[in-house]
């Protein structure tokens, strides 16, 4: 299938889209990657009158250090982080699950911008900026620039907060902590395919084996991407051991509302969270532990 007809606009600048978004609103669409749209759009289950391609913006592609941050131009393509070996040093985490996403050839036109914004609950990127408190900054003409909180900018399934007229600009990361663990485990079908679960681990442990600080975070078991606030409340503060972190893990699916489909039943995915959890807690708990051996 081709697309409906539409107007088509290619901007050189974030001023000239937050004009063309206040002018066209809802009737517009933004094209980043196209890795989610252009499927869409194929099967006409959107049919928008008019599309702003983003990727002429430059000024939208960017690593940026600030204050104990990284920043990240929304155009950003995923690829580019997966290569850039600093980034991998500030961000473990993040790219150790950048691989997951697609395929290279998806991730050399997907675009950090566009998969927060598709908000697919089993995405990698909406997990990410959720567990690691990530601040999203939205730009439009009538209201000036704003910023969310990752946690705020998802509303509902494949939902944001995201205006008719706003613009997403960039994300901003918390600094990694010098002294953190951590652990990345998804499971599909097939490598490329979308998670049927997936979970992220950032754990902070004292030289007396207290947890000081610890994130988790969950995708495709909830209708948004979520943290697993019961485990993490279990070892927060908690002195650590193989018993407790089970116990925790055994949490992990609390408060969530897991999805049946083709691929899983609800039964399923719950289960299969909480093995990864398991596995991904111990890994980095173990990690800790070594950080704090001195030879």
């Amino acid at each position: 299938m081709k697309p409906a007809p539409f107007k088509y606009y290619d901007p050189e600048t974030t001023a000239e889209v937050v004009a063309l978004l206040d002018q066209y609103g809802d009737e517009a669409k933004l094209l980043a990657g196209g890795q989610s749209l252009g499927p869409v759009l194929n099967m006409r289950l959107s049919s928008p009158e008019v599309i702003i391609d983003l990727n002429r913006v430059d000024t939208l592609r960017y690593i940026e250090p600030s204050n104990g941050a990284l920043r990240l131009g929304a155009m950003t393509l995923e690829s580019t982080l997966e290569d850039d070996a600093a980034f991998s040093q500030r961000q473990p985490l993040i790219a150790a699950a950048i691989p997951y996403i697609g395929h290279r050839a998806i991730r050399n036109r997907g675009t950090v911008g566009g998969s927060l914004v598709h908000a697919d609950p089993a995405a990698e990127w909406p997990m990410l900026a959720v567990m690691l408190e990530a601040e999203i900054e939205l730009k439009s003409k009538s209201s000036g620039k704003r910023s969310l909180k990752a946690e705020d900018f998802y509303v509902d399934f494949l939902t944001t907060a995201v205006k008719d007229d706003e613009l997403l600009t960039r994300v901003q990361i918390p600094e990694w902590p010098s002294d953190a663990s951590w652990s990345f485990i998804e499971f599909s079908r097939r490598h490329g395919d979308f998670a049927i679960a997936g979970i992220g681990v950032q754990l902070q442990v004292d030289t007396n084996n207290r947890c000081q600080d610890v994130k988790i975070g969950l995708l495709g078991v909830h209708p948004l991407p979520c943290r697993a606030k019961m485990s993490e409340a279990m070892l927060r503060g908690q002195l650590l051991s193989d018993e407790l972190v089970i116990a925790a893990a055994q949490q992990a699916t609390a408060g969530t509302e897991p999805g049946n489909d083709i691929h899983a039943s609800a039964t399923y995915r719950r289960h299969l969270t909480i093995t990864l959890a398991e596995r991904a807690l111990q890994q980095a708990y173990r990690d800790s532990i070594g950080k704090h051996i001195h030879v």
